[in-house]
């Protein structure tokens, strides 16, 4: 199939354009760059020893989306693009409704003018709320906290809409919990811009010198060792899982299905920060410091639906993820360049 990646060069959307390949995909992609630095695709055709098409402008631009889809024939896209900063969603709420709800129109619509009717959606485990039942299962009721999580629970409720309307549609729309790591080679890794907003980035950062410390939100929460306990799950098993996701609907005759992609094991906080001490053979300093509003202290995916559906399988460990992304960040240590 001729697959577009709507934010094929960004974290998530790189490591999966390079699954597609492997798995005899051809492969479009269209992004802004907003997120993601253009010199990542000289490394994505190296990686998948194949050009690769880029189109670069917003999603938002329905005339530039429309031209996209009457000049290239398209039979599936996978959708990444999008702002995805939880903070930054709190303070600019406005921006984040509309560029990701105005792009998934504009993606939609051009889509169904030009009868391309397979859709992978990037949803995310933010819309089982603030109180889910462990582990969560993809009957939960959807929920969020912040407008970035509404985006989101609002796309799937589109999408499940669009599906409802016309049997012709094939979507999924996968939940996946918190994606860390990068490619075996250290070639393609994640990249944040200014300070990280998550996890795994910012320790990368402080193992390389590019940060001092480390802040660690709350050692009160009731998890085995006190701080937050989140699903963290490889970028390379999440990449396989959209491709996992895109064979299936492709055979399938149901026009929704959601997924769930995570390991279904949760990890702490301070078993991550000593999975990449042992991964880089370096200290991570840390301080404790008080619990973020809105964080909730443990979230973890309970994967047997896709793995029963899609016969995917979470493969990696906290300790793969942490030797792939230090790999990458002491390769890279200031990120891509820019030019």
């Amino acid at each position: 199939m001729r697959v577009l990646v709507s934010g094929g060069a960004g974290y998530i959307g790189s490591h999966t354009v390079i699954r597609l390949a492997e798995a005899g995909h051809d492969v479009v992609v269209v992004d802004d760059f907003s997120n993601a630095k253009p010199t990542v695709i000289g490394r994505l055709e190296a990686l998948a020893g194949t050009s690769i098409p880029v189109h670069s402008f917003d999603l938002t631009d329905v005339d530039k989306t429309e031209r996209l889809f009457a000049h290239d024939r398209i039979d599936a896209v996978i959708h990444f693009a999008g702002f995805k900063a939880v903070g930054e969603s709190v303070s600019k709420p406005l921006d984040y409704y509309q560029n990701n709800l105005d792009s998934t129109f504009s993606l939609l619509r051009a889509m169904a003018r030009h009868d391309v009717r397979t859709l992978v959606f990037s949803s995310s485990a933010t819309v089982y709320g603030a109180r889910p039942r462990l582990p969560m299962t993809e009957d939960l009721p959807t929920s969020a906290t912040n407008p970035y999580g509404w985006t989101k629970v609002m796309i799937e409720q589109i999408l499940s809409d669009v599906a409802a309307s016309d049997d012709r549609w094939r979507i999924a729309a996968l939940r996946y919990f918190n994606p860390v790591g990068a490619h075996a080679s250290g070639d393609i890794g994640e990249d944040p811009s200014g300070i990280p907003n998550n996890l795994m980035p910012f320790v990368a950062q402080v193992a390389v010198g590019r940060r001092a410390k480390l802040s660690v939100f709350g050692d009160d929460y009731d998890t085995p060792d006190g701080t937050g306990v989140r699903d963290y799950i490889h970028v390379e098993d999440l990449a396989a899982g959209h491709v996992a996701a895109l064979d299936r609907i492709s055979a399938g005759s149901d026009p929704m299905s959601i997924w769930n992609l995570g390991t279904g094991q949760g990890v702490s906080v301070l078993q991550v920060i000593g999975a990449f001490e042992r991964a880089s053979g370096r200290p991570i300093p840390y301080e404790i410091a008080p619990r973020r509003a809105g964080d909730i202290a443990a979230s973890y995916a309970d994967p047997s639906k896709a793995n029963t559906e899609l016969g995917w399988y979470a493969t990696k460990t906290i300790d793969d993820m942490c030797a792939d992304t230090w790999r990458w960040q002491s390769q890279n240590p200031d990120g891509y360049p820019d030019a």
